[in-house]
């Protein structure tokens, strides 16, 4: 059809460019991830993590009011406890006056509408720094679904809007489901990380929690591959997704991003309900890393990779760069 048809017509200028424009992204397509910790006055910045810190709960609702003022709607929890409160039973998951109840609570009174979404796994709190119970050398499903339902109930008791499982046991979605469903939190959401790879990009998120496996007189695996997914697998992924949905799931998760848009956009092919998609801290990192050596240019590369995930199908984004992104779009 040339020359009738040239494609190149509606690429002229910014002002037309902008106006046949695909995808877009806004502040509310975001989720930011934030890490809490013990005491008052904490601030300090991970280290394999530029700009991304840990806080105390003073510091932690400061910031979320600023992130509700710039348009983000939704935070991911996750803490990081003391030694002396870890062992193999996770039991201070569910302590209601823990650090992450008391984290809810002081975001849901300080800022209600945010929507709060706390992490359930048990890595935080295993002295093995894995996501489930270890029994003879082996993570235990069933047990560790048992412990990952008391503790969404106790998300739930502190105020939490949504849980977001993260472990990747089987059924623990039917288990935390019914179980919120018997203690009388209907409107409770789940966000599942339906679709989580043991992935290699997770190394400074581990750094900022230290909930990477650890050494051990006993016997425990060196990984999480035996529950996380095998990288090189896609329909599995698809699978999970369903199961999940099946299950009572309403919103289910890829993660890492980037390097899965792939599997985002087979899985929002499958599925009914929202897909969430996690841009890692790895994928952070690098970014990160590349711009301080001059390598990329920070804020085209952030904007470029938050929109390629929502144009794969994302319908939310957790990603670190939340706060700066608003304020770029913006």
């Amino acid at each position: 059809m040339f020359p009738l048809q040239r494609n190149r017509r509606l690429r002229t200028n910014e002002s037309i460019r902008s106006l046949v424009r695909e995808t877009s992204i806004s502040p509310q397509d975001f989720m930011c991830p934030m890490f809490i910790a013990e005491g008052k006055n904490v601030k300090k910045e991970v280290p394999s993590m530029p700009g991304v810190y840990r806080q105390s709960l003073d510091g932690t609702v400061k910031e979320v009011k600023e992130l509700w003022d710039l348009g983000i709607k939704a935070v991911n929890l996750y803490t990081k406890v003391s030694e002396n409160l870890k062992d193999n039973t996770g039991k201070e998951a569910w302590n209601k006056d823990g650090l992450m109840q008391q984290t809810i609570r002081a975001i849901k009174d300080a800022v209600p509408e945010m929507i709060v979404m706390p992490d359930v796994a048990l890595d935080p709190y295993s002295i093995y720094g894995h996501d489930g119970i270890i029994e003879n050398g082996q993570i235990v499903n069933d047990a560790t679904n048992d412990a990952l339902t008391r503790m969404s109930i106790s998300h739930a008791e502190a105020g939490a809007d949504f849980v977001a499982p993260s472990d990747m046991m089987d059924g623990r979605i039917l288990a935390i489901r019914n179980g919120l469903e018997e203690s009388g939190f209907h409107n409770v959401g789940i966000m599942s990380y339906s679709a989580k790879y043991a992935s290699a990009f997770y190394g400074p998120f581990r750094d900022a929690l230290d909930s990477a496996p650890k050494d051990s007189k006993v016997k425990v695996p060196k990984n999480k591959k035996t529950y996380q997914m095998d990288y090189a697998n896609r329909t599995e992924a698809i699978k999970e997704a369903i199961h999940d949905v099946e299950e009572g799931a309403d919103i289910v998760m890829v993660k890492p991003g980037l390097c899965y848009l792939d599997i985002v956009r087979e899985v929002k092919n499958a599925v009914n309900v929202p897909v969430a998609v996690y841009q890692v801290s790895g994928e952070y990192a690098m970014i990160k890393a590349a711009s301080e050596k001059g390598w990329i240019d920070h804020d085209a590369v952030i904007l470029e990779q938050l929109t390629a995930i929502k144009r794969a199908g994302a319908s939310l984004i957790s990603t670190y760069f939340a706060k700066y992104a608003a304020k770029l779009i913006s």
